[in-house]
């Protein structure tokens, strides 16, 4: 059997010091396999945050270890980081974080841009990430000419267009209606059924967190419970035939 694709281990998280000291997490250890759909609950303050911001690449342990590919990602520097998570992770966030004035083609590109992709190949991948998300002939809208929900399919086709291997998604139905946030969660779900692409999940709504094969809940900043989803849900609620995407 492979190794894990993720591995921590003990790994703490401290802020401040002495009478101010806060351990944000606490003694944590976690496998994630390849492939996997990982849901990652908690109340607020539990240290579900501060774990997904670990696992991104955004955050370093205080202690403990954090491997990636065998790669031990708490010895490498700041910009070995940031190389890391350009090549294999990508983020999708409960505000979209798009750009205003550019448009949805502009806002795909920019990872490929910092990445120092050439124009036309920038292009090229762009296009295709907005069609696989159903927004094929949207490419020139900005985000104000978009819904809230084809904002945040903007925000997956960005995360997707590098061919990550994981997919960190912050709460991404947060700011949508009951219907698109099932909508974004059909897609989380075919990246990862059908494209292999590792999804790991913040959320509080128990029916976002159906859908993922893996129920991890973190509380107090100790990982309480990691269980398998016996009956993940495995497809969005069909849309009304006459539907106009939005």
């Amino acid at each position: 059997m492979s190794d894990p694709l993720i591995q921590l281990r003990g790994v703490c998280k401290r802020y401040g010091s002495g009478a101010a000291e806060l351990m944000a997490l606490k003694d944590i250890a976690l496998d994630i396999a390849a492939g996997e759909f990982v849901a990652i609950m908690g109340p607020s303050g539990s240290g579900k945050s501060t774990a997904m911001n670990i696992l991104g690449c955004l955050d370093t342990p205080s202690s403990g270890q954090y491997l990636f590919k065998g790669a031990h990602v708490e010895a490498l520097t700041r910009d070995q980081r940031a190389r890391l998570r350009r090549r294999y992770l990508g983020f999708v966030f409960q505000g979209f974080n798009l750009l205003a004035r550019t448009s949805a083609q502009e806002n795909v590109e920019l990872p490929l841009l910092y990445r120092g992709d050439a124009a036309a190949t920038r292009s090229k991948a762009a296009a295709r990430a907005l069609a696989s998300v159903g927004l094929g002939g949207w490419e020139r809208h900005t985000p104000a000419e978009l819904s809230g929900g084809q904002q945040q399919r903007v925000a997956i086709a960005r995360a997707i267009v590098t061919e990550p291997a994981v997919v960190l998604a912050d709460e991404p139905t947060g700011n949508l209606d009951t219907r698109r946030s099932h909508e974004i969660m059909g897609l989380l779900l075919a990246l990862n059924r059908d494209h292999g692409i590792t999804v790991l999940m913040v959320t509080h709504e128990n029916d976002m967190a159906a859908y993922a094969h893996r129920l991890v809940t973190f509380v107090d900043g100790r990982l309480a419970h990691d269980v398998a989803n016996a009956h993940p849900t495995t497809s969005a609620p069909a849309e009304p035939a006459n539907a106009a995407l939005a």
